[in-house]
């Protein structure tokens, strides 16, 4: 974790990648967990027999599921000491690129694109990235628009 003491210090890091999280093993309760909240209780994500019969493949994980994931491990890649506030002001071109098998570990990676400081505030435009272990191809990435206050 990357621990910034003001907002003007971390938007000095425009254009660079901050960090990233741990790994966080994605299993079929979680899968489950999240149907179970969403209403989304489609076979390829519930139903591991059916997926293994049908498809011969473990069940997957929902796209919004692993969106869903990107709080997490933001708040693994990085902390501001001096912020009171921090609001999730939405994302931008999200892509769901790969599919996350169950018992998959994921991470966030965290790359500042843009930082809009002043007033006591700042508006982050960060490329996320969702890596899955020993894939190339990532799960998702997303541009996350973020708001902190001091």
């Amino acid at each position: 974790m990357r621990i910034f003491p003001t907002l003007a210090d971390l938007a000095a890091e425009q254009g660079t990648e901050i960090g990233a999280s741990d790994w966080l093993l994605v299993d079929q309760k979680r899968i489950d967990n999240f149907a179970e909240s969403t209403g989304d209780h489609q076979w390829i994500h519930v139903d591991p027999e059916r997926v293994r019969r049908e498809l011969d493949m473990p069940t997957i994980a929902h796209g919004y599921l692993t969106l869903s994931l990107v709080p997490h491990f933001l708040n693994e890649i990085l902390e501001i000491t001096s912020v009171k506030r921090t609001i999730n002001y939405g994302a931008n071109k999200i892509r769901f690129t790969n599919m996350v098998p169950s018992d998959s570990r994921l991470r966030g990676r965290l790359f500042l694109t843009r930082a809009v400081h002043g007033g006591g505030s700042l508006r982050a435009i960060s490329r996320v990235t969702v890596d899955i272990e020993g894939e190339e191809k990532p799960a998702l990435t997303a541009d996350t628009i973020t708001l902190f206050y001091e």
